[in-house]
């Protein structure tokens, strides 16, 4: 028992390092491409191999195919990129995380390199509160943290070996036919999933093989359950999301699963001779390496043919619904893959409300002038709903986000969009004002007021934190003339419209004035 216990510390310890490491590694990388990295991946046209040479530079960038499906998800979700041209990214994004794996296969002394990376990543991490060189470290720290869990793991398994007893566990699992190959990428897809991460997965399998304690037929039977599993994050991602980001989940499962099924019954006839045959001298770890990158080019090209029915069928299987708002993204599956991605995802939609208030002050103007007065009555009360909506989910998610461990920089990053979002549905809640005070009496102000409201409006339209006091004194100006017009004949209910109206104006100004401090 205790040698068991051993074992399972061993092992635990090093995946549990392994683990946080690719966490940091992924963050660290995130964090300082910043906006890059979602820009660049929004430049996936609809030509093919754009697609997918998108999602194989991408993923080499993160490395971590989850990650680019959650960012599919989102973009996806907000109408950036067709399901069909997320598929292609998918692809290139299964090749490119297979860099990992040969990263492992060819890591001289893990446990030196480990320590070495991950003391130059604390000189960069640690001293550096902020920026590209603080978000480096975090990724080198992350890499080091690799080396050192693939160290201990492979301490962990060592003993295996010795034990007559724990050997002859693991070597009931071997992959002998095809039914135990099966069986072997089952227990792996399981077990992926509960991780969340195959490339752990595939390290565990390789470093039992390069200690002797499975067969290499097993590793390469497990290849195939671990690239079914790992896209349970996507799944994760898209929980209680739109249906476009169910979509994203679905594809990414059902094009490993189909690629799983299609190629496993050649595991043992074609790609465990053919590893063999390329790499006859090589570590164990060397051809399984090379099966994965197989594996996921061959996969590629079975999906590719095929992506407009494929998209077709998966419109039909997970169709729309009449009453989604499809410029709202799905959020709630972001926090658990990476807050740098999360807080991105809710950057883009604060970016939306800050679009909404040019678009409600623009037609606000329209209800002024009588300019398609109605409609764009209508439009102004449906956006203000809309607004509300979004600052809601926008400060529920960020909520949850602060319940994590945040560096100080993205715990400020998230109070800000906080702040942010209840200033711009402030903002529209007076633009609604604004028209409704029109409504009830504005229609009989002068050309003369009418005109002293218009450049109080188009200076907030244009508004600029440095003009907010001269804006201030234009308003309490006019104010002060109706105020003292009442007595002498003035129309009072004309009147009272303008000066609710001002006083919403007032309002917005100290929203807008509020945000422009919020961005500086």
């Amino acid at each position: 028992m205790d040698e068991l216990a051993t074992v399972l510390l061993k092992l635990g310890a090093g995946l549990g390092a392994f683990l946080l490491g690719m966490r940091h590694l992924s963050e660290g990388l995130q964090a300082a491409s910043g906006e890059g990295l979602r820009r660049f991946m929004s430049f996936a046209t609809g030509r093919r191999a754009a697609g997918v040479a998108t999602g194989f530079a991408s993923t080499l960038v993160v490395q971590s195919s989850s990650i680019i499906v959650v960012m599919l998800v989102g973009f996806v979700t907000s109408g950036l990129m067709t399901l069909a041209q997320s598929v292609n990214v998918l692809v290139g994004a299964n090749v490119g995380t297979t860099l990992t794996i040969w990263l492992m296969a060819f890591a001289p002394s893990p446990d030196i390199l480990g320590l070495a990376v991950l003391t130059v990543g604390a000189l960069l991490y640690f001293p550096f509160r902020a920026g590209r060189l603080h978000d480096v470290g975090l990724a080198l720290m992350g890499l080091g943290l690799v080396f050192i869990g693939m160290h201990y793991m492979k301490l962990g398994v060592a003993p295996i070996r010795e034990s007559p007893r724990l050997s002859a566990a693991l070597r009931s699992l071997a992959a002998v036919d095809f039914a135990t190959v099966c069986s072997v990428a089952l227990a792996s897809a399981l077990f992926t999933a509960v991780i969340q991460s195959s490339a752990a997965s595939i390290l565990i399998f390789m470093t039992l093989a390069s200690e002797g304690v499975i067969t290499y037929e097993t590793a390469v039977a497990a290849l195939f359950g671990a690239n079914i599993g790992t896209t349970a994050t996507g799944w994760l991602a898209a929980m209680g999301g739109s249906r476009a980001a169910k979509r994203v989940a679905a594809a990414h499962t059902l094009t490993n699963l189909a690629g799983s099924l299609i190629l496993l019954p050649l595991v043992l006839p074609v790609f465990v001779p053919l590893g063999r045959a390329l790499f006859p001298s090589a570590r164990v770890m060397v051809p399984i390496a090379f099966t994965d990158t197989l594996f996921a080019v061959l996969r590629g090209a079975l999906t590719l043919p095929f992506v407009a029915p494929f998209t077709r069928l998966l419109e039909r299987l997970i169709p729309n619904r009449a009453d989604e708002q499809p410029h709202l993204s799905a959020l709630s599956g972001r926090i658990a893959v990476s807050p740098v991605l999360a807080l991105v995802q809710a950057s883009r939609e604060i970016a939306f409300m800050a679009e909404s208030i040019d678009d409600l002050l623009a037609h606000v103007r329209s209800v002024l002038t009588g300019e398609d007065a109605e409609r764009a009555e209508r439009h102004v009360y449906r956006r203000e709903e809309i607004l509300d909506n979004v600052q809601k989910e926008v400060t529920v998610f960020i909520g949850k986000l602060l319940e994590k461990r945040l560096t100080p920089a993205l715990a400020d990053h998230a109070g800000r969009l906080v702040r942010l979002a209840d200033e711009y549905e402030s903002a529209s809640d007076e633009a609604r004002a604004i028209v409704r005070a029109w409504r009830r009496g504005g229609a009989t102000l002068s050309e003369t007021d009418l005109a002293l409201v218009l450049d109080i409006h188009d200076r907030l339209a244009d508004f600029k934190l440095a003009d907010s006091a001269e804006i201030k004194s234009r308003i309490a100006a006019v104010r002060q003339t109706k105020i003292a017009a009442i007595g002498y004949g003035a129309n009072v209910e004309s009147s009272i419209a303008a000066l609710d109206m001002l006083t919403a104006y007032d309002h917005l100004r100290l929203c807008l004035a509020s945000i422009a401090e919020t961005r500086a």
